[in-house]
């Protein structure tokens, strides 16, 4: 929108403001149907019809409606619209009469679960609208998850066919069909790559990739008069310390907010994501930036939005604007654009190719005029891709798989030229040197071999590449290989599930055993966890961090395959399975081996990493009930050196969030620490953090176990189980360093080396033990000899012990830091 005509803009929105009152939109008609489902399902105050002859126009030759006894999780308030799917096992087709011709929402919902031999997720189909290809010969993935795209119907049918796959079928949970308004999709916008020109839209049709409101803030379909979800832009963030997340609705001018309540609703104006205060160094030159996965070989249409909702006076913020390091707009001024009005939402549409990647960045970054102080900001990012020549929508059709199998027919051509040109030059002098150079390639490859994967030789083959599964180093295993490890995700294989998604036992083809975590689809919350986690995984080895064998992003799946650990969680084994109890030194040792692993993740680098989800679901067990951290997927890199913490959006469990860390949002090593003292007090207990079916006084366990620490009745809390187990001295150390662990405020907690040396002491307190395992075999362990450190607590006397309690002893573990790395 140019400045020209923004005062005609305004007077034009306020009158428009007038007609639709306060409620925004109103579609002139609205297709809604919740599939498979007999009844009528309500979404805030949509209403999704029951799937009936009635309901909609369906040519299928044979249907089956299905229910699950799941409760899908979402975002948003639609997660009713997922207990029901209809299966289709021939090509079906929907007829939409359209009243008015122009641009449509088509939104696909999906939820794969198993309803007797059929598994949702299996399922393989296509599904095309009018001419338009929507996606191929695909799986939709796991999860719940909506597929939007917006269409220019043309005709006064809409037609959806949904097309199985050989010898599979196509689902549907739920479908729904939008008119939208005029303004909503641009004829045409600009072009970054070539600069300056500009490309028609008008016949495209679009997907939405992703639909972002910054500030840290999720917004909801029913704030939004178009049912739009705007996903919270902290999981897209690559380096959230140069980001400062802010709000300031009141900020945001109402009258062109009321009038542009279609292009996205007012709280995305009212929210921002912007470059973090300088500290009043004008050099700074960071860039905030964002990062998104999309599929390499189409054009994107990229909506930015943007309101000042910081500055104090027109002309004083201006910034740069980059996608892929290349530039979107130099010095953006939003006052000139604007008339000068503070507060007045703008948003800019520009096209751009992702050629050769699968990643599209967009930055705001300082511009070198204006205020002295640098500053740039961004409230909202929608990325929508453009169907390409084909009328298609999906990876397979890219023109960049046309355009690679082009350079691939070359590049062979041309290798059997010179093979066939070579080939007699050089036969004579292989068949002389052949038995020589074989004796010498099979020697070769076995030391190499024996050396690279321990022993392992076992691969797989994707795509030339040789996939190892030794568990030493991490690989990208194909797909395939992963559902034979499975058994195709069989649900008798499910050791747990999570809030990424579920856990299988999977077997490789040497046996060996792995734990394959499946997450959602890249499009979905979750990507930026997935991504962590490999990333940390990869960074570190040690034997009390659960270790990283490979990964696997094929096909849109999130799939991360660990090392097994027979014992399950250690959650599992203090309350709510019938699992054995554990012994008291048992539940020390695998404190002892925790906070190893922790306090290598604080100390272990130039930088500490700080978990930031420690919890006893976290912490696995083995064979031998070692423990071992796991779940790297809200890890955080700690703060620089001349920094205090790392300001970021509160994330974690509830119950063992650090309330320092709550109130201020400031993250730092003590907050790991907090919570494992959380874990401590469950260990001791053996009952879950909150418990609402208890009375009111015991409901918290932190509560609960603090004040009986401070009555001096720790006693009275201790799991039954370990009755008669604990020593005075023993309990007495354990349950003071948790009350340190729990400090209010960050400064007064230990570190976690002093945590591990006092737990040593605790263990050394109860002193060797004739301990009995969960199967009943009973082994003596001297747990002193546990201590593995050439400094032996021996030398001290028990009173020398305890008076030990309030020193650091962080210096005395750099050598158990490099024995635990050996």
């Amino acid at each position: 929108m140019s400045s020209g005509n923004i005062r005609l803009f305004m007077w034009v929105s306020s009158i428009l403001c007038l007609i639709c009152g306060s409620y925004g939109f109103v579609p002139q008609y609205h297709y809604m149907i919740d599939c498979g489902s007999p009844t009528n399902t309500s979404v805030g105050d949509r209403v999704f019809v029951a799937d009936t002859s009635d309901s909609n126009a369906l040519s299928t030759p044979q249907e089956i409606f299905a229910k699950t006894t799941l409760k899908p999780i979402s975002l948003s308030n639609d997660s009713a619209l997922y207990e029901t799917a209809r299966i289709l096992t021939g090509t079906s087709i929907y007829t939409f009469p359209i009243k008015k011709l122009g641009r449509h929402w088509v939104r696909l919902y999906f939820f794969p679960f198993v309803l007797e031999s059929y598994d949702l997720s299996t399922a393989k189909f296509s599904v095309s609208a009018q001419n338009i290809t929507l996606f191929k010969e695909s799986h939709v993935g796991n999860g719940s998850q909506v597929k939007e795209y917006s269409l220019n119907v043309t005709s006064s049918n809409l037609v959806l066919t949904f097309a199985p796959s050989s010898k599979s079928f196509a689902f549907i949970n739920a479908l729904e069909v939008l008119s939208l308004p005029d303004e909503l999709t641009p004829e045409s916008a600009r072009t970054i790559d070539p600069p300056g020109s500009y490309q028609s839209v008008s016949n495209k049709a679009l997907e939405t990739i992703v639909r972002v409101n910054m500030g840290d803030e999720t917004v909801f379909p029913q704030n939004d008069t178009l049912w739009r979800l705007w996903i919270s832009d902290d999981m897209y963030l690559i380096h959230n310390n140069l980001a400062e997340f802010v709000s300031n609705i009141t900020a945001v001018n109402s009258t062109i907010a009321g009038a542009m309540v279609n292009i996205a609703p007012a709280i995305v104006y009212g929210t921002a994501t912007k470059l973090m205060n300088s500290g009043d160094d004008p050099n700074i030159n960071a860039n905030v930036t964002w990062r998104f996965s999309v599929d390499p070989g189409f054009e994107y249409l990229v909506r930015f939005h943007f309101c000042d909702i910081v500055s104090i006076s027109p002309n004083i913020l201006f910034f740069n604007v980059y996608i892929n390091s290349m530039l979107v707009s130099r010095n953006l001024d939003l006052s000139n654009l604007t008339s000068n009005i503070i507060g007045a939402p703008y948003f800019m549409d520009v096209i751009t190719r992702v050629s050769d990647i699968s990643k599209l960045n967009v930055s705001v970054g300082p511009s070198n005029v204006g205020n002295p102080m640098p500053n740039a900001i961004l409230n909202g990012l929608e990325v929508m891709k453009i169907s390409n020549s084909k009328g298609s929508l999906d990876v397979l059709d890219s023109d960049l798989k046309k355009g690679s199998k082009m350079k691939v027919g070359v590049i062979v051509g041309l290798a059997v030229g010179i093979f066939t040109a070579v080939i007699v030059a050089i036969s004579l002098f292989v068949l002389c040197r052949r038995r020589r150079r074989k004796y010498a390639h099979v020697n070769h490859s076995k030391a190499e071999g024996n050396f690279a994967t321990g022993g392992m030789v076992t691969k797989y083959s994707n795509n030339g590449a040789a996939i190892s599964s030794s568990s030493k180093t991490g690989y990208r295993f194909p797909f395939v290989a992963i559902q034979e490890a499975t058994d195709y995700f069989s649900e008798s294989l499910v050791v747990g599930v999570g809030g990424f998604g579920k856990v299988y036992k999977g077997i490789l083809r040497d046996e060996t055993k792995v734990a394959v975590k499946r997450g959602v689809s890249y499009s979905q919350q979750g990507f930026a966890e997935f991504q962590t986690e490999i990333e940390m995984l990869s960074m570190f080895r040690h034997r009390h961090l659960v270790s990283l064998i490979g990964y696997c992003d094929e096909q849109n799946e999130m799939i991360i395959i660990y090392e097994y650990m027979e014992n399950g969680t250690l959650k599992n084994h203090l309350y709510g399975s019938d699992l054995p109890s554990l012994s008291w030194p048992q539940r020390l040792e695998i404190c002892i081996g925790s906070a190893r692993g922790l306090h290598y993740l604080h100390t272990g680098s130039t930088k500490a990493i700080i978990h930031r989800d420690v919890k006893s679901a976290n912490i696995l067990l083995d064979e031998k009930f070692m423990a071992k951290v796991a779940d790297f997927g809200l890890s955080k890199t700690g703060p620089e050196i001349d920094k205090t913490h790392v300001s970021t959006a509160v994330k974690g469990s509830f119950g063992y969030l650090d309330p320092e860390y709550l109130t201020r949002q400031q993250l730092t090593e003590k907050s790991d620490v907090y919570s494992f003292g959380v874990v401590m007090l469950e260990v001791l207990c053996g009952r879950p953090v909150i418990d609402p079916s208890l009375p009111r006084e015991k409901v918290s366990l932190v509560e609960w176990a603090m004040n009986s620490q401070k009555r001096g009745k720790l006693e009275e809390i201790v799991d039954p189980c370990l009755a008669g187990q604990i020593k005075p001295d023993s309990l007495r150390k354990f349950g003071e360093i948790a009350d340190k662990c729990l400090a209010g405020c960050g400064m007064d907690r230990p570190s976690m080396g002093d945590v591990l040396w006092n737990l040593e002491c605790a263990l050394q307190l109860q002193g060797s033990e004739e301990k009995s395992d969960p199967q009943g075999q009973s082994s003596q362990v001297n747990h002193v000899n546990n201590l593995e450190t050439n400094i032996s607590i021996a030398q001290f006397s028990m009173g020398s012990v305890g008076d030990l309690a309030g020193i650091s002893m962080s210096t005395m573990f750099a050598q158990m830091v490099k024995d635990d790395m050996r």
